[in-house]
């Protein structure tokens, strides 16, 4: 073991380094570009509106250089015009965050069988997609032995545990969350020795426009689902995506992290039956 002394600011430095976040404009999406651009990351932001997407833009330049493109990742059309627009502009993509999604909830005799078809491509495979599409720039910027490219897949606790407390069933979402998980260990396989790193971090509740309705609700019963007691801070996923995308992170590959206060480990969850 080295004796050396850690230079911390260098150890989650990301200064010099190209993200790209999907569903960047709000949520977790935006926790995670704050975060990485207040590490010194360059951070481009996609979201479906345009209008919605540069405003977030605009809002995150306060902490560094932020870049709105609109695209809609959920279409291979989309995909595409994305992937081309970020090439003509980037060399090099270090850090690609997988975070744009969509969730359904309804109960079990009403749940539309669309659901599952709209949730796998837009939760499941458009990670797959866009991440083999940007396979060549994150094997540009990969750098041998200590300083990877990264790809972080944003999962849910929901999809380590059944969820409780929402009152109603949202099977497709629990399925394609952990979809992404297992996608997530796959690709890791195959893009580890290309220098690149793949983990997935399964959020539980963190204030959102997504939330804001099951906040107003059920926050009790949220807040006492966490071991800990409360719901999750920007912050804390700030926090786990500058670590990922860290040189303290360059040797975590192929994991899904949880970042929900214990809530997908507790035994005693409260329960919900009806909305």
């Amino acid at each position: 073991m080295s004796s050396n002394s850690l230079d911390i600011q260098r150890l989650f430095n990301l200064e010099g380094k190209v993200a790209l976040v999907t569903g960047g404009s709000r949520g977790i999406g935006y926790m995670i570009s704050q975060g990485l651009l207040q590490a010194g990351a360059r951070v481009y932001i996609s979201a479906r509106k345009a209008a919605a997407c540069e405003a977030a833009a605009e809002e995150l330049r306060q902490y560094g250089e932020c870049i709105a493109l609109p695209a809609d990742v959920a279409t291979p059309e989309g995909r595409q015009a994305l992937c081309e627009v970020l090439a003509d502009a980037e060399p090099r993509l270090h850090i690609l965050v997988n975070n744009a999604g969509a969730a359904w909830g309804e109960t079990y005799e009403a749940y539309p069988e669309s659901a599952f078809d709209k949730l796998m491509s837009v939760n499941v495979t458009a990670v797959f997609a866009l991440t083999r599409a940007l396979t060549p720039l994150l094997e540009a910027a990969a750098a041998p032995d200590d300083d990877p490219a990264r790809v972080i897949n944003i999962g849910s606790m929901d999809g380590l545990h059944i969820p409780t407390v929402t009152g109603v069933g949202t099977y497709a979402y629990t399925a394609s969350k952990a979809a992404v998980h297992h996608l997530t260990r796959h690709l890791a396989v195959e893009l580890g020795p290309r220098q690149i790193t793949v983990n997935a971090v399964a959020p539980g509740f963190f204030p959102s426009k997504m939330t804001d309705h099951l906040f107003d609700v059920r926050l009790r019963e949220i807040e006492q689902n966490s071991l800990l007691g409360r719901v999750g801070k920007d912050e804390e996923m700030a926090g786990i995506a500058i670590y990922l995308c860290s040189r303290a992170g360059a040797y975590t590959h192929g994991t899904v992290i949880p970042v929900d206060g214990g809530t997908s480990i507790n035994p005693r969850h409260v329960r919900v039956t009806n909305g």
